[in-house]
């Protein structure tokens, strides 16, 4: 979590995971240049693309400084015509390690 120190800043804590989600808009000629060249940014992934230019795209980071300079970044991406944040999550480090128990949810739905 963040917490406001003396100096009026807001720092974060070392041992968070920041996640956010965006929806992307680019130029249809430019989807598989944008598409690669967002999906080799640190932390990113690109989920999904349309031919029309729709992508879907995650960014992870240790702060939120770094998930709002990723969005700032793609926002002024050559091909990027707009790039809205739509998640954002932030879990302590500690709890995104911890094994997940899945369950089979197919057989309530029989």
């Amino acid at each position: 979590m963040s917490a406001e120190d003396r100096s009026g800043s807001v720092s974060d804590s070392p041992d968070e995971v920041h996640v956010a989600g965006f929806v992307v808009r680019v130029y249809p000629a430019a989807v598989p240049r944008v598409a690669a060249s967002l999906a080799a940014m640190p932390g990113v992934q690109v989920h999904a693309a349309t031919d029309e230019g729709k992508l879907v795209v995650t960014a992870e980071a240790d702060n939120a400084a770094t998930i709002t300079d990723t969005l700032c970044r793609i926002q002024t991406h050559d091909g990027v015509l707009s790039a809205a944040l739509v998640y954002q999550h932030i879990e302590s480090t500690e709890d995104m390690n911890q094994e997940v128990e899945l369950e089979d949810h197919a057989t309530r739905l029989r």
